[in-house]
């Protein structure tokens, strides 16, 4: 599928960032690639994986440049170095480290750390943020999301957590510059049983459902 060079490009044009978490490391290079074939081409390995960067390393020499690849739980400057030197490309965190946002500006990656409150949000925007987390979006739901849209249009935001079939479109039509997926999309019970046809439909039907939010407000 042909994909931007730019790495915020991608995940905007994307619409979606798979977060891949799970007990062990060794179905999860299958799981990115049933995403890809599902048309999700921007996927975040957590550091809850046990061996994470080994798993980067795979992910990347099996799919090299056809997905976008992040790492995510980020909580320090020595694992989001180790994460960018294994080949990640962007990191993801659950909070603002504003260490973290700077050693990403340093190495010229992209960088979206988690924020809740609107004074969060801002502080990680003004700290350089390319996308802000807003996490854990299930508490407030697409109407949260859009309250704090209002007042900060210029900042990209990305909900995560409470994001699923039937709230994915109502995020992006909140403001959601993109949504995470995790459990949602990346089903534990799929991935143990290595069911990769399920992940690959899944990733189907939320490109389709944010391609049609989307539209829909495009049309108005």
């Amino acid at each position: 599928m042909p994909s931007s060079s730019d790495p915020l490009q991608r995940v905007l044009d994307c619409g979606a960032v798979a977060i891949i978490r799970a007990p062990s490391g060794e179905q999860l290079v299958n799981v990115a690639r049933a995403l890809y074939d599902g048309g999700i081409d921007v996927i975040e390995v957590t550091f809850t994986v046990p061996g994470v960067l080994d798993i980067i390393s795979a992910v990347r020499k099996d799919l090299g440049d056809k997905i976008l690849l992040g790492a995510g739980t980020v909580l320090d400057t020595e694992s989001a170095r180790a994460a960018l030197l294994a080949g990640a490309e962007f990191i993801v965190s659950p909070t603002v480290n504003t260490d973290v946002i700077k050693l990403c500006k340093r190495y010229s990656k992209m960088i979206l750390p988690g924020a809740f409150t609107p004074t969060e949000v801002l502080t990680a925007w003004e700290a350089g943020a390319d996308i802000v987390k807003v996490f854990p979006a299930d508490v407030g739901g697409p109407s949260y999301l859009k309250a704090i849209h209002g007042p900060l249009p210029h900042v990209r935001l990305l909900p995560t957590g409470g994001v699923n079939l039937e709230t994915v479109k109502s995020f992006v039509k909140a403001g959601a510059c993109a949504v995470g997926l995790g459990s949602s999309l990346v089903e534990a019970k799929a991935v143990k049983e290595g069911d990769f046809d399920r992940i690959r439909t899944l990733a189907a039907q939320y490109v389709d459902l944010i391609k049609q939010a989307r539209s829909e407000m495009n049309a108005k």
